[in-house]
């Protein structure tokens, strides 16, 4: 007999995200170094936001959301958002509970360009580096990237002059002056 075509959501799901993510998937190990990282940088968060206000995106989820978009090539904030609209293993990656709603792609650049103006993803992927190779976790083998990320991150908008003159121009001039 043939079955139906017909889907039935359940009203109550049991399931987590972690239910989903196979248990030898190797994100499963880098969300742990990046835990353990960010961990050890709370201190640092703690000190670059305020203690009242609206609460932001918290910084632990946007240091895991920019190492998915490395490691998976996502292009943009735009597509990004989209991904972790409906792929459960970034939500789980991320920390985004299955029916939270996820952020805005301005909201997220915004927070992403505040942090990352304050030298706290480099420290990040540092001191997850450092983490790995305690761990004896890093190789010299060869492997491939796609630099072209790298290189859109690494725009003429990241330089800052070697002989000390301030970044932005004079004139209190913003991101794209």
């Amino acid at each position: 007999m043939r079955g139906a075509d017909v889907t039935q959501e359940s009203l109550f799901t049991v399931a987590k995200l972690a239910d989903f993510v196979p248990a030898n998937h190797p994100l499963r190990s880098i969300r742990e170094l990046a835990d353990e990282a960010l961990r050890r940088m709370s201190g640092l968060f703690s000190a670059l936001y305020a203690d009242t206000g609206r609460a932001s995106i918290a910084p632990e989820k946007l240091m895991r959301a920019q190492l998915l978009q490395l490691f998976y090539s996502i292009r943009s904030e735009r597509m990004l958002m989209e991904q972790l609209h409906y792929n459960l293993l970034f939500r789980w990656f991320v920390g985004i509970a299955i029916d939270e709603p996820v952020w805005d792609h301005s909201v997220f650049s915004k927070n992403r360009d505040r942090l990352n103006g304050n030298e706290v993803a480099s420290e990040f992927l540092a001191e997850v580096v450092r983490l790995a190779e305690k761990r004896g976790l890093m190789s010299d083998g060869h492997f491939s990237v796609d630099g072209t990320l790298l290189q859109a991150w690494a725009s003429h908008k990241s330089f800052r002059p070697k002989d000390g003159t301030p970044k932005d121009p004079p004139g209190g001039g913003h991101r794209n002056a």
